[in-house]
């Protein structure tokens, strides 16, 4: 049965990788972990790296989303050598298409998307119309039975077979003339010489369609990869209803680019060295596709929590200013740095230092049963500039019973920054104010 394994083209030639998104909704952690793959591992041999937009489906796609993913891109730093837009080039799909049905490989079809899907093929594979000589419809393979198409996967380095028994007769180009995947995806990687073709897991299932379409249009295969998924800590795999899968709301909830970038590439390719903390450059010289691993790996939000922390850590405090969108003052300069060693990502600082621009509202039911004794204590340690851990054992206060009213008095919470310093910032008045108001 399987006599006409379909191999790839081994013959050395020029890296040329592609990053092809449709435009049809927000780009998510996977989208964004194929650029990078992509990229590094044509840069890694000084080859080119293209960036295709998929936009055949107009009905899906979203207002902007060209111009968002570009956006994207560009605040990873992730520049592209060439620039293709699928719609600007349907001539190139109805030429391949109709070559493949004056050649026998395809066929007109005028029941297009009436078969049942299951498992992504169609319950009645051999599509009625293949026999009935049409000249207008859709466009369909037509696929042979008895045959075998296989290729080795470089990325699960495994050779992967299927019998065109269980291949559909799949749609390749729709009666309004815009290609399907199937079609476009396999004509543009032939023209723009893409060598290595990297893409989720979940295209797999295509792969056998792909294949036959490269051998009846007579182009060299490349090296196909399919990544990893990424899975959820809660189990299944990562879905991109959860918000968490958004590279653009994981930015908005305060993910450093850097983190970011840097937590993605290990979600399912690791170094040889072990190594934790990258940048673009560093991960594009050390890049090695062998560094792709087999298992599927898990969106761990605490390793995403400790990738930022080493980031924000690493920024100035002025740095840490801007992205902030401070002013630079000099109060603002102190609790900047009162906090940046505490913080896990951006929006921690508003929670965190709220009490600092405002007054808080506090919730008396918070502080402990001899709270006035230890206000007013407070209150008389601060007006003589006393050290309060003195008052503390003059009193024989419990140490984390004392702080922990006067942080509730200072700001509401119970969790915070060090209070001491805290009122420092604060001022010795503001601080006064506030310790007196619940005496």
């Amino acid at each position: 049965m399987f006599n006409d394994i379909i191999h790839l083209s081994m013959s050395k030639v020029k890296i040329c990788t592609r990053f092809a998104p449709s435009p049809t909704g927000s780009m998510h952690i996977g989208n964004l972990r194929t650029a990078f793959y992509a990229y590094a591992l044509a840069k890694h041999s000084n080859g080119d790296f293209i960036l295709r937009i998929e936009d055949t489906d107009k009905k899906r796609e979203k207002e902007g989303g060209v111009e968002d993913i570009k956006r994207l891109l560009g605040i990873f730093n992730i520049k592209w050598d060439e620039f293709y837009v699928q719609s600007e080039r349907l001539d190139l799909y109805n030429k391949a298409a109709e070559r493949l049905v004056k050649e026998g490989r395809a066929f007109y079809c005028q029941c297009e998307a009436k078969n049942a899907k299951e498992d992504g093929f169609s319950k009645d594979l051999r599509d009625p119309c293949r026999d009935k000589n049409l000249t207008s419809g859709a466009i369909k393979l037509k696929v042979p039975d008895n045959e075998g198409v296989g290729f080795t996967d470089f990325v699960i380095n495994k050779k992967v077979s299927w019998s065109t028994n269980i291949v559909g007769d799949a749609t390749l180009l729709k009666t309004d003339k815009f290609p399907t995947y199937h079609l476009a995806v396999v004509v543009d990687d032939n023209d723009m010489k893409i060598s290595h073709v990297l893409r989720g897991h979940d295209w797999m299932p295509s792969t056998p369609i792909h294949l036959l379409v490269y051998k009846y249009l007579g182009f060299d295969v490349p090296q196909i990869g399919h990544l990893t998924d990424i899975m959820d800590p809660d189990g299944g795999k990562l879905s991109k209803r959860k918000g968490s899968t958004s590279v653009q709301g994981l930015l908005d909830e305060g993910y450093l680019p850097d983190a970011l970038f840097n937590f993605v590439i290990l979600l399912g390719w690791a170094p040889k060295n072990n190594q934790e903390l990258f940048n673009l450059n560093s991960f594009v010289k050390d890049f090695d596709q062998s560094g792709f691993q087999k298992s599927n790996p898990v969106f761990n939000r605490d390793k995403l929590d400790w990738f930022n922390g080493q980031y924000i850590r690493k920024l100035s405090i002025e740095e840490l200013i801007n992205k902030l969108n401070l002013e630079n003052t000099s109060k603002n300069k102190s609790i900047v740095s009162l906090i940046q060693d505490r913080i896990k990502k951006l929006s921690d600082f508003n929670s965190l230092t709220s009490f600092f621009f405002e007054k808080p509202e506090v919730d008396t039911k918070l502080f402990g049963e001899n709270y006035k004794k230890h206000l007013r204590k407070a209150i008389e340690g601060i007006q003589s500039e006393r050290d309060l851990m003195e008052v503390v054992k003059e009193n024989d206060f419990k140490t984390g019973d004392f702080f922990m009213d006067l942080r509730i008095a200072i700001t509401g919470v119970k969790f915070t920054p060090p209070i001491n310093e805290s009122i420092a910032i604060l001022g010795k008045e503001e601080g006064l104010a506030r310790l007196n108001k619940f005496i």
